[in-house]
């Protein structure tokens, strides 16, 4: 027996240490912090449920392309940007359940990606894809 008592003499201990415990808890807390911040990002990749059959036929999506230069195009016509809102608007009236698919060169900025991404639900479009090279 390795304690003193109050007295002085040898006893046993009374009290556990949990300095060296909770020392160990709070780095493995980083530890998994860390960790789940990388698997999220990792774990973004999103597969649809597919369907061999449907109630009615889905309508063509709404695409929207944008180039490196910035410029923008609506199912393959060039348009300016007020031409980019009034199509989208017309477009979101004339199919409440209209999806956007965004197709942008890797060199275009992403501010231009954000801002049709802004546009398309200003207008009431809430459905988006971005579509990617899966090929690399």
């Amino acid at each position: 027996m390795s304690g003193l008592t109050p007295s002085g003499g040898r006893g046993p201990i009374a009290g556990i240490n949990v300095t060296p415990m909770v020392d160990v808890v709070l780095v493995l807390l980083v530890i998994m912090m860390v960790s789940a911040t990388y698997i999220a990002q990792q774990s973004l990749k999103v597969e649809l449920p597919k369907t061999a059959s449907s109630d009615e036929a889905a309508a063509s999506p709404a695409a929207v392309t944008v180039t490196k230069e910035g410029a923008y195009l609506f199912d393959g016509a060039p348009v300016d940007e007020h031409g980019l809102v009034d199509r989208l608007r017309s477009a979101a009236h004339a199919n409440a359940d209209l999806s956007l698919v965004i197709t942008a060169d890797e060199r275009a900025t992403h501010g231009s990606v954000v801002h049709v991404i802004d546009v398309a639900k200003i207008e009431g479009i809430s459905k988006f894809a971005i579509n990617v090279d899966r090929s690399k």
